[in-house]
């Protein structure tokens, strides 16, 4: 999900917002997009993705949030995710997950900003241990310690972590040096025409190298032909998400018959 534009660094929000939600003076929804075992056709997850009500994309949404709501609206994501996914059918898709895009900075204390998010999986009848969290290897985090922090919680309640769009900045490598997710999903970025570039296919082998040393699940995003999930999938990625598979769409979840 791209990060809003913000003027001012994000900072925490006070641990007084994470016990009072304040509606929102703008609404949204959302669209799925699954991710796809490719061995099988089958979701091993779908994407929760903001969307306007009227159909305005992401950044359309996002270009209203600020300092100021971030919090509320960070927290609106995930209760808004669970009770669409919940409506749509997800849980009755076995093992398949529901991935939620977070901001680390909208989060001061984990274990107290994760209520809302546990509150709604047990009103809509989500189970909690088939949530992903995705954080943006881009998201400027003040604090990485903040971070792992993050990351040790969500764990802890049994909620898989992801890095997103790794690879699309400089700090990949250092980020994963200093925690390591559980997932890392690869920037289309890297992904594109990997099928022709030697390049690309040696970077995203070593990422491969390393994460497999690490336990780390690799997801690739951003695959649009026949040719490119070929060569992903002989390099050892069996988890891909992309329009050769299913655009995002609001008010359904596509590939969910398979």
């Amino acid at each position: 999900m791209p990060r809003p534009n913000f003027e001012q660094p994000f900072v925490p929000v006070g641990c007084a917002q994470c016990r009072a939600l304040e509606k929102l003076d703008f609404d949204f929804t959302m669209a799925f997009q699954p991710i796809v075992d490719v061995r099988s056709g089958i979701p091993y997850a779908y994407e929760a993705l903001v969307r306007g009500v009227q159909g305005e994309g992401a950044l359309q949404i996002l270009d209203k949030v600020n300092a100021d709501n971030l919090y509320r609206f960070d927290q609106a994501c995930r209760v808004k995710a669970i009770e669409l996914a919940a409506s749509l059918g997800l849980a009755q898709i076995p093992d398949c997950k529901l991935s939620i895009n977070f901001f680390p900075n909208a989060v001061y204390r984990p274990e107290t900003c994760i209520r809302a998010t546990i509150e709604a999986s047990r009103q809509f009848g989500f189970p909690l241990s088939r949530l992903m969290f995705e954080v943006m290897e881009g998201e400027r985090v003040e604090e990485p310690e903040h971070l792992k922090g993050i990351f040790a919680e969500y764990e802890r309640h049994g909620f898989t972590t992801a890095i997103d769009d790794f690879g699309s900045g400089y700090s990949g490598l250092n980020l994963l040096a200093e925690f390591q997710p559980q997932v890392l999903k690869l920037d289309m970025a890297l992904t594109r025409n990997i099928d022709a570039d030697p390049v690309r296919e040696a970077i995203v082998s070593g990422i491969i190298h390393a994460a497999g040393r690490l336990g780390i699940q690799i997801i690739a995003e951003g695959v649009e032909t026949e040719a490119e999930r070929d060569a992903l999938l002989e390099l050892g990625i069996h988890l891909m998400q992309g329009y050769l598979f299913a655009r995002p769409e609001v008010g359904c979840l596509p590939l969910s018959g398979l």
